[in-house]
């Protein structure tokens, strides 16, 4: 079930590289950091990028949440299936980032910042802890007037599914809504993933104005509940939110919306607009002596869910490949997929159990 076309997936976010190398007590004091915390970057940590690089034998990964969901689908899809939008600056970094993305074979079209600093990750790994420091920067300047330069423009229409980061939320609506109303308007399927719970939290207009366009919103039980919160629900039962979500006001009538929630190592929840029944889907085991590193693990999920979509996949085999490549995620350092390639075997797709209403 291969794509019809080329670059049949966009996906759009806030494009980082993490810079990921192995540190200690001495490394963290000195930039005024903790063990297993993540902050953003300030002025007194600027120097931890080059010293990563430098001292620490640092491992340079492609990332940004929906850049891993990107390369995460890229693994599982076709060659030229995927394309990454995002902005970076005019330096060597964002050379390192599309180096690191070529080398995933994922496509990136990034607008280029001349002024500000492409965005940065640093990660101290001590043990099984790990100390990110967030350097936003350039990742944080994306305009529309880049998304709607002809270049651009004509690959977005010829995307079949768009697949939007939440952290998108801070940076560019207009972009966001530029992809959605295309969706709605030609029959595309458009997927945003919540990725945080201070997106619901303290981004809720901008959500909102999304939200009539989701297809797919994919989230965890944490950023559900910050939902309902936001929203005044009055549950904190995953499922009872994910019905509330499915069944809101929706523009493109011809597909129902499908929300999805995974709980970690707790089933996953959907509900399918109009449907009084919620679906759960048991996670793949795995022996915890297999668990390297569950940083990217969501990221994954929706990269071999989203695949899935593409694909033209059921609902049932999409989530299981999105389960499936989270699984090996955790197996890796960091939000990365095992080399060589390993292939999602559709005959081993759960097909999830139902609950009532």
């Amino acid at each position: 079930m291969a794509p019809s076309k080329e670059y049949a997936l966009l996906c759009l976010e806030n494009p980082l590289l993490d810079i990921q190398g192995q540190g200690d007590e001495q490394l963290l004091s000195k930039y005024s950091l903790k063990a297993n915390d993540a902050i953003l970057a300030e002025e007194k940590h600027m120097d931890l990028y080059e010293d990563l690089l430098q001292h620490h034998d640092a491992k340079l990964i492609a990332g940004g949440a929906a850049q891993n969901t990107a390369r995460g689908a890229q693994y599982i899809l076709p060659s030229k299936s995927v394309l990454y939008i995002g902005c970076v600056g005019s330096d060597k970094y964002a050379s390192i980032l599309r180096s690191a993305c070529e080398a995933a074979g994922l496509r990136v079209e990034y607008r280029v910042d001349p002024e500000i600093p492409t965005g940065r990750c640093g990660v101290i790994i001590t043990g099984h802890d790990r100390s990110m420091c967030t350097h936003l920067a350039a990742a944080n300047e994306y305009k529309i007037e880049h998304l709607k330069s002809a270049a651009i423009w004509e690959l977005v229409e010829q995307a079949s599914v768009y697949f939007v980061g939440g952290y998108h939320l801070t940076v560019c609506v207009p972009a966001i809504l530029a992809l959605a109303e295309e969706a709605a308007t030609n029959d595309k399927v458009f997927v945003l993933s919540l990725s945080a719970p201070f997106i619901p939290q303290f981004f809720k207009d901008q959500l909102d104005q999304t939200a009539p366009y989701w297809d797919y919103l994919i989230g965890n039980e944490t950023e559900a509940r910050a939902y309902a919160d936001s929203h005044a629900i009055g549950t904190q039962d995953v499922g009872e939110i994910a019905r509330h979500i499915a069944d809101l006001p929706k523009k493109n009538q011809k597909r129902k919306r499908t929300v999805i929630i995974t709980q970690g190592t707790d089933p996953t929840v959907v509900a399918v607009q109009g449907e009084d029944q919620l679906r759960e889907f048991p996670v793949h085991d795995i022996d915890k002596a297999q668990i390297c590193d569950t940083n990217g693990a969501g990221d994954a999920f929706a990269g071999g869910f989203v695949a899935g979509v593409v694909e033209g996949r059921p609902l049932d085999e999409s989530i299981n490949q999105g389960q499936w490549l989270a699984r090996l995620s955790i197996q890796e350092l960091g939000p990365q997929y095992p080399f060589p390639k390993q292939t999602f075997e559709s005959a081993k797709a759960q097909s999830g159990t139902t609950t009532s209403a």
